[in-house]
């Protein structure tokens, strides 16, 4: 269960997203108002079909979604710039969700994958400390927490070690874009200095707090 997330309703977060919500139903406004002139100006002799309606609206919703995540972002990277060491040290035994690289020791490694909205296909995309493809796996076209167990493409285990993980949402074998993968990494140190304060993951993974999405309690 997620103790902390972006969600968490801070007020500067609700200031923010209060503000954004005129901006985003103005440009909903425009893009039904383009949507209208597109479908009344159509050939009537060959029509656009309903699927790419479905598609455009679908994309829309999307952006919609990213911005107000961004804005709740920025207003977390407000409040941690505002946080002590002393509130950051109840991090230290949990585990942050974040997209940095993976330390994989044998254990499995839970993902929060995030692929496009109109995507009907994703593949994991892992490559080791130098850069070097190593496996490219199937997941499902979900955002729901997914359980790599670090194998290779034969399906052997990968040797323990430092590995970037990249999501590919892909549409009728289209490659619509490529994107970072967050994952639960356990906290075992947290660092201050001139650069911000940071974590440390296992593996001696360091991430910016501001990096940091969510928090839960370990599992298992």
């Amino acid at each position: 269960m997620d103790v902390a997330s972006t969600t968490t309703a801070t007020s500067s977060a609700t200031t923010t997203k209060a503000a954004g919500n005129p901006v985003l139903t103005s440009d909903f406004q425009t893009f039904l108002k383009m949507l209208t002139v597109q479908m009344q100006n159509q050939d009537p002799l060959n029509p656009i079909d309903s699927t790419d309606y479905a598609v455009q609206l679908a994309t829309f919703s999307g952006v919609e979604q990213q911005v107000q995540t961004n804005q709740l972002l920025n207003s977390m990277a407000t409040q941690f710039g505002l946080m002590g060491m002393s509130q950051l040290a109840g991090w230290v035994g949990q585990e942050a969700r974040a997209a940095a690289p993976v330390w994989y020791s044998g254990a499995p490694v839970t993902l929060s994958p995030n692929p496009v909205g109109t995507a009907d296909a994703a593949v994991l995309v892992v490559r080791d400390a130098r850069g070097t493809l190593v496996s490219r796996e199937d997941l499902p076209v979900s955002t729901e927490l997914y359980d790599w167990f670090g194998a290779d493409a034969a399906g052997d285990p990968l040797p323990e070690g430092k590995y970037t993980l990249s999501l590919e949402s892909w549409r009728d074998g289209e490659l619509l874009q490529t994107d970072p993968v967050e994952y639960y990494g356990r906290v075992i140190e947290a660092r201050g200095g001139a650069a911000g304060t940071r974590l440390v993951f296992e593996g001696g993974i360091e991430v910016p707090a501001t990096d940091i999405t969510a928090l839960r309690v370990p599992q298992g």
